[in-house]
């Protein structure tokens, strides 16, 4: 019965057979799924979760899909046993019986006749490319051909159209909505800016080159939480506003403004949404690759340059050989520089030159270019509140996923990932005060006309989570008061209350499950 009931859980909560379920009390405490679950009520309710998938299994193969038919025969038999029982104790079938039935028939149905069995967080394919996400179980890791194709159309339909000022000025600021706009769009949106700064007629971009650029760019992001093609534009949309913001076209040349618009394009390309701890912890092709030094980062930009390798998609096909080099040294640099454990020594290396800085000076320049970068990927909070917030819960979501990873596989859980451990607002004040604020306020210091633009809206965020941060500890306080109230009401001693006790015995006995 409890072998039945778990995979009716599984069945309702749409998840894999290697997923990890977490059922909660009307109280939030987990609890074990078990046949000595009390009966809930719409008042009442316990919540299901789906904590984590096992990312690294195969696709669904025969073998496993033999394993599942039997696992489905046996449950049946148990069922039919069962029925017996009680027909032969109590003289008739009860009502719960039936729905179990109806409910193992309905599961035979699915796992028979649907192809893609993304409702179970498992695809049939044997292609590695259909791996399913970590994240959604009704979607792939990869793109799909289908759903890049559907999106490729569209882009070409509107790629000849002409965007109005209104949005072209709009593109320029820090306030611009990403969420307004889908995918083919914010491909227009960035042919927009190749555009605006001069790039297709200084460099002899063809303009169907740079479109089969973006579309190769959008089909290399992965449908993960934050690491995303809307992440990638909000950083390059960052960037390209603080190139018009700071002037910065006339102080540096156009080859470093495409290095850095560029770069900004392709800093996350095929992030899986796991980190560099992640990688180097779980020994990842990745971090094997790369000797445990920025896999990630280092990924990004051999992806970048797999897609411009490709004639049809190389906006440099037309540059020099050392206007290629220079551009190629640049986008290196700049996406490694994205990789924050390198943080601090950028950031340091910027302030001691601060003092003396010259544009005209090399190295101060891709010191700069460097920081520019960094401020661009970490600028949510610098967006208006309504921007910025869908964001920060993305990202925990990412977040979340990859401290769930990493206590299904033994590994050292990240600190600041572990759901456990880390809230909304918790997450975002020590980020703003220790590395946004040192950040952004270093590079106001040498434009101080961003101080309006990035650091006010980051001080009212800032604002915003320290008043969330003390609502929530007032709430746990109230909580906490409640139930020391109610347990000075409840019955004599001797009893008990079983929820509690189910409570206690739960999370060891849920990870069975």
């Amino acid at each position: 019965m409890a072998m039945c009931q778990k995979y009716l859980f599984r069945s309702a909560a749409e998840a894999g057979p290697h997923d990890i379920l977490k059922l909660y009390n009307p109280k939030g405490n987990i609890i074990n799924i078990s046949p000595n679950l009390e009966s809930n009520s719409p008042n009442s309710c316990y919540k299901l979760e789906v904590v984590a998938a096992d990312c690294n299994s195969e696709p669904l193969d025969v073998e496993l899909a033999v394993a599942l038919g039997f696992d489905l025969s046996s449950m049946e038999k148990r069922l039919q046993s069962l029925e017996r029982k009680i027909l032969f104790e109590t003289g008739e079938t009860p009502a719960v019986v039936f729905e179990l039935k109806k409910q193992v028939d309905s599961f035979r149905e699915k796992l028979e006749s649907v192809e893609h069995l993304s409702w179970l967080g498992l695809f049939k394919e044997l292609d590695g490319t259909h791996k399913p996400s970590p994240f959604y179980h009704k979607r792939t890791l990869r793109k799909t051909r289908e759903e890049c194709e559907h999106v490729r159309e569209k882009f070409l339909q509107m790629s000849s159209l002409e965007v109005s000022e209104e949005v072209r000025q709009y593109l320029k600021t820090p306030t611009f909505d990403n969420w307004q706009w889908e995918d083919a769009e914010i491909m227009v949106l960035l042919q927009v800016m190749y555009t605006d700064l001069d790039f297709i007629a200084a460099f002899n971009i063809e303009p169907e080159v740079l479109q089969e650029f973006l579309f190769e760019v959008y089909r290399h992001y992965n449908n993960i939480p934050f690491h995303n093609f809307k992440h990638c534009f909000c950083v390059t949309q960052m960037m390209y506003g603080l190139i018009w913001l700071t002037d910065l076209r006339s102080k540096l040349d156009s080859i470093d403004l495409l290095t850095m618009l560029t770069s900004a394009v392709c800093h996350d390309l095929d992030h899986t949404g796991y980190n560099n701890a992640y990688q180097i912890n779980a020994r990842t092709e990745l971090a094997l690759r790369y000797n445990d030094i920025s896999p990630l980062e280092n990924h990004h930009c051999a992806v970048a340059f797999e897609i411009l390798e490709k004639t049809e998609s190389n906006i440099f096909r037309n540059l020099t050989m050392e206007q290629y080099k220079r551009i190629r040294e640049g986008i290196i640099k700049c996406i490694l520089a994205t990789d924050m454990t390198r943080h601090n020594e950028i950031l340091n290396k910027f302030k001691s030159i601060l003092p003396v800085y010259d544009f005209s000076n090399k190295d101060h320049r891709e010191v700069l270019m460097m920081i520019l970068i960094k401020v661009s990927d970490i600028s949510n909070e610098a967006r208006p509140m309504e921007v910025a917030e869908p964001w920060l819960d993305c990202l925990l979501e990412e977040f979340y996923n990859q401290s769930d990873m990493e206590k299904l596989e033994g590994l050292p859980v990240t600190p600041f990932m572990d759901r456990d451990k880390v809230t909304k607002p918790s997450s975002q004040t020590g980020f703003i005060r220790f590395v946004l604020f040192p950040l952004f306020i270093e590079l106001a210091n040498l434009f101080p006309c961003l101080e309006q633009h990035i650091i006010d809206p980051v001080r009212k965020a800032l604002d915003y989570y320290t008043e969330m941060e003390k609502a929530l500890e007032r709430e746990k306080q109230n909580r906490s008061q409640s139930e020391k109230t109610a347990k000075s009401k409840e019955t004599p001693l001797g009893t008990q209350d079983t929820t509690d006790n189910q409570s206690e015995a739960g999370p060891d006995a849920s990870k069975a499950s």
